[in-house]
């Protein structure tokens, strides 16, 4: 989507629907008296979240299907503080 210039005034009567247009990727300059004074842009995500909730996931489905096979967890616990 193409940047957007908006008066003040209409920045404040527009508001939320402004906000709505830069959750939607729009970015929006809001200027006063014609001079461009601030920017209203979609925030971005840091990269790599979703990799991170995916293999968060994918480490919780893993733990499912393991058994410890009569160890004891005291014992696994203790050896690896070894």
């Amino acid at each position: 989507m193409s940047d957007a210039v908006v008066g003040a005034f209409a920045a404040k009567t527009h508001f939320s629907e402004l906000l709505a247009r830069a959750a939607g990727g729009e970015t929006i300059v809001v200027s006063k008296h014609g001079v461009p004074v601030a920017q209203l842009a979609p925030l971005r995500r840091p990269a790599g979240r979703e990799d991170a909730v995916a293999a968060m996931a994918e480490m919780l489905e893993a733990r499912r299907h393991l058994r410890l096979d009569g160890l004891k967890l005291s014992e696994l616990i203790a050896e690896g503080r070894r």
